[in-house]
């Protein structure tokens, strides 16, 4: 497929290779910085867009890629629809539910997919999780227990993403939307969200660490924490299901290499019976999130994290700004 990219930077790049190591074309690139546009253009061979109104009307274009910052997400994404595209915009996809919605609306006027970026489904961890869980050998799951974080860098108070007006939120809307997104993949809807948001450290308006307790209408409970005060990159997600837990680890690079261990439950208890895997080769996630989505185009159903799942996490971090912030 021909795709256009806004957004030129850290995950603009890695989507980019992505693309073009699935054999597709990246026709067109955007970015308020005209050097980041211009880096990407020379490694994709692709045209540089005046700016991203120019490339969402570029007929040559069937999908694009929305890599911006916060405040750009739902308006680059609609005007995408409304043009035609198919589009794949980072998560969360906006700054509130009211952004989503009108992505939602968008995306009903023109008939087209969106798919939200919430590539952590794809590291295969995750994927192998989800194939245990879904074959019942773990039985009925009770809960999830997840950690992230990353203690940010010197001069990171002064980045955008600490900024509410640009990113609509702190760690909650950073880090902790992956957490929110796969204790929904795994336990479903949540409609009982307590939580606690914490600026410990940065100086900033928005929180640096955020705690949630979320409870399903099935008493199934997922308790969450994300933080930019984790001075050791860490990522840890544990289900727990009635005769067996999963414990994923890591997801290479800084925050160690991708490990999920199988602790299965024996009729007699006691010790349980234990099968590790371990992935220390190259992030894929990025690449087999294009997959589905271009899978799902081409065979005209729901993406794996489409728009619908990203307003679910979306509702469970407005309750908490609305609960927090009031």
């Amino acid at each position: 497929m021909r795709w256009g990219i806004v957004g030129c930077g850290l995950i603009g790049h890695k989507r980019a290779a992505a693309l073009r190591a699935l054999g597709h074309q990246v026709v067109s690139v955007s970015d308020v910085a005209q050097e980041r546009a211009a880096a990407l253009a020379r490694v994709t061979d692709a045209h540089i867009a005046h700016d991203w109104q120019t490339l969402t009307e570029n007929s040559d274009i069937d999908v694009i890629l929305v890599a911006t910052s916060h405040e750009w997400l739902s308006p680059i994404t609609v005007a995408g629809l409304d043009h035609g595209k198919h589009v794949l915009v980072e998560k969360p996809a906006g700054r509130n539910l009211a952004e989503l919605g009108d992505i939602v609306a968008a995306a009903d006027r023109a008939a087209r997919m969106v798919k939200v970026g919430y590539n952590h489904r794809f590291h295969p961890a995750l994927q192998k999780a989800r194939e245990i869980v879904d074959s019942g050998t773990m039985g009925e799951l009770m809960y999830v227990r997840g950690r992230y974080g990353h203690g940010g860098r010197v001069g990171y108070e002064g980045e955008w993403r600490l900024n509410r007006a640009i990113s609509g939120g702190g760690e909650l809307l950073d880090q902790g939307s992956h957490l929110i997104d796969l204790a929904h993949w795994f336990l479903g809807e949540f409609t009982d969200v307590h939580a606690r948001l914490r600026t410990f450290f940065w100086s900033a308006d928005v929180e640096d660490n955020c705690f949630l307790t979320l409870a399903t209408s099935g008493g199934q409970i997922a308790f969450l924490h994300a933080t930019w005060t984790e001075w050791k990159n860490m990522f840890s997600f544990e289900i727990y299901g009635r005769t067996g837990k999963l414990a994923i680890d890591g997801l290479g690079g800084s925050y160690g290499i991708e490990t999920l261990t199988y602790y299965r439950m024996l009729p007699q208890m006691g010790p349980p019976e234990t099968t590790r895997w371990e992935w220390s080769s190259p992030d894929k996630s990025w690449d087999l999130e294009i997959e589905e989505f271009t899978a799902a185009i081409a065979e005209g159903r729901r993406p794996v994290g489409d728009i619908n799942d990203a307003l679910s996490t979306m509702s469970v971090i407005e309750r908490v700004y609305r609960k927090n912030l009031a």
